[in-house]
């Protein structure tokens, strides 16, 4: 997506209402923008760029990049709902942690190699019934019977359960609790947040 820029060569803006006008349009979450940068002349006119020319220039507005889905978050819930049924699990829990995961893409494969909307490790597959990981069936299944285990493993305490799925039951249990790895403790929170909009929609 390309950057919204203003005033890409430094032309004088006259207007504060043009300058509020581009700053909003930066703010647009269907946009992403470019370091902006401010400088102001003798005359009290700002200038705005987002290469600068000259130390004049002071930064302005840090980039914000925003990316979109354009994933369907809703074409899996026939197969969610029937996975809620089977295990016992609220759809919404099962959706935000497809969400979390893999943001709806039956085709995601992580750095560390698991597969699916459920990010599936392939050590797993047999365990889990799983012959093609790709397949949203196979891995929504294999994924809420995995977590419903961890719950019943941790006494429904979802946090546990989640922290289980995300770094493994035996980094839990070596920690006696949520392991102290950045990467999980934001999955849990990505995943409860998710949770509670699905819930709530």
């Amino acid at each position: 997506m390309p950057s919204v820029l203003v005033n890409r060569r430094s032309h004088q803006i006259a207007g504060f209402a043009i300058v509020v006008a581009a700053l909003l349009l930066m703010m647009n979450p269907s946009s992403a923008t470019a370091d902006i940068y401010r400088y102001i002349d003798e005359n009290g006119v700002m200038h705005f760029t987002n290469a600068p020319t000259s130390s004049k220039f002071k930064l302005f507005m840090r980039e914000r990049k925003v990316f979109i889905s354009k994933l369907d978050s809703n074409q899996f819930d026939p197969i969610i709902a029937d996975a809620s049924k089977k295990y016992g699990l609220e759809a919404p829990l099962i959706k935000a942690v497809i969400k979390a995961e893999s943001d709806f893409d039956p085709n995601a494969i992580s750095h560390k190699g698991a597969r699916g909307l459920m990010q599936i490790m392939p050590m797993n597959y047999r365990l889990l019934n799983v012959e093609n990981p790709f397949d949203p069936h196979q891995s929504i299944d294999a994924g809420a019977r995995y977590l419903r285990d961890m719950m019943d493993r941790y006494n429904g305490k979802l946090n546990l359960s989640l922290a289980a799925y995300n770094a493994g039951p035996g980094a839990v249990d070596r920690h006696g609790g949520v392991p102290p790895y950045q990467e999980t403790e934001e999955y849990i929170e990505r995943v409860m947040r998710y949770y509670q909009r699905y819930k709530n929609s």
